[in-house]
């Protein structure tokens, strides 16, 4: 059984190195979600919705929602300094109480709990303490982080942790709605809803108990399997680099083709613009002065 921390109990001067287990399991049949056409799994990603893209573990910050859309947002470093100060892996009996005092609705989870080396003495002590005296023990304790409250009690000669829900973490039954008020019941139908409950009334056997659409959930997943029903998810193709390289390439020839210059005729065009501009420059250069006066020189 796998071991989840390793700590103490202590009540009064007496400390009880322990270990602590899980005592129960969830067991529900967990469905995957496929895509219908391939089969394939469905990929959930964490996306931010205004940037529009898929967000990296780095750039996720905690924060705490104290409004709609309103946050304050912690550091890894200040939630790891309040980690540190409750990281004390012992569990303090505060007080001892029956256990008819602590109605069911507090119970949230079950721990088995097994001494740690040395510790075999003292737990068979405080094992048989609560036995003979028929009580239980009320603790605090941390548990991944996080302070319970715990009831200690012994189950079938093993000690058993049971957290314990906060007074401030079990809702209000005020603010149940449509209770109907107390009222006096046809006295009657009371007498016929007590024989039935009689008529019901056995010892507790939890092994009589099960969890009858599991079993067929179960039942039916198996039926489909020896009747070869079943199906193979599509494995994402893998790029093929000659594939790539070849894409690769016509994507580049289509793109040299869009881009290629004006047509030859443009080019004409203007090249006969330039020719034209200096070739009026050049007849325009007879009209200066200098060769009248070298024409003047020769006939004289």
């Amino acid at each position: 059984m796998h071991t989840m921390w390793k700590g103490t109990i202590s009540f009064g001067l007496v400390n009880i190195p322990v270990k602590l287990h899980s005592a129960t399991e969830n067991k529900d049949v967990r469905l995957r979600q496929l895509h219908k056409e391939c089969q394939s799994p469905i990929k959930y990603e964490k996306t931010c919705p205004v940037c529009d893209r898929e967000i990296e573990s780095d750039e996720i910050v905690k924060a705490y929602e104290y409004a709609k859309n309103k946050f304050v947002v912690l550091t890894e470093e200040e939630i790891e300094e309040l980690q540190e100060e409750n990281t004390d892996k012992s569990v303090e009996i505060m007080d001892f109480v029956q256990l008819e005092e602590i109605d069911p609705i507090y119970f949230e989870k079950s721990y088995y709990l097994s001494p740690n080396e040395g510790g075999s003495k003292a737990y068979a002590l405080l094992r048989s303490a609560l036995e003979d005296t028929g009580k239980i023990g009320v603790a605090k304790m941390v548990i991944r982080s996080k302070e319970q409250l715990a009831a200690i009690r012994v189950y079938k000669n093993t000690l058993v942790v049971e957290t314990i829900h906060y007074p401030d973490e079990v809702r209000n039954v005020q603010d149940v709605p449509n209770v109907p008020e107390e009222a006096a019941p046809v006295q009657k139908e009371l007498d016929t809803a007590k024989m039935l409950i009689d008529q019901l009334t056995a010892e507790f056997d939890p092994e009589k108990y099960q969890d009858e659409y599991r079993l067929a959930l179960l039942n039916l997943i198996e039926d489909k399997k020896n009747q070869d029903q079943t199906t193979t998810a599509k494995e994402r193709a893998v790029p093929n680099n000659v594939t790539n390289l070849m894409d690769a390439l016509e994507a580049s020839l289509d793109r040299a083709k869009k881009a290629k210059p004006a047509p030859a005729e443009k080019k004409k065009t203007t090249t006969t613009v330039k020719k034209t501009t200096v070739t009026a420059k050049k007849t325009t250069a007879p009209k200066k002065a200098v060769p009248k006066k070298k024409q003047t020189k020769k006939n004289a």
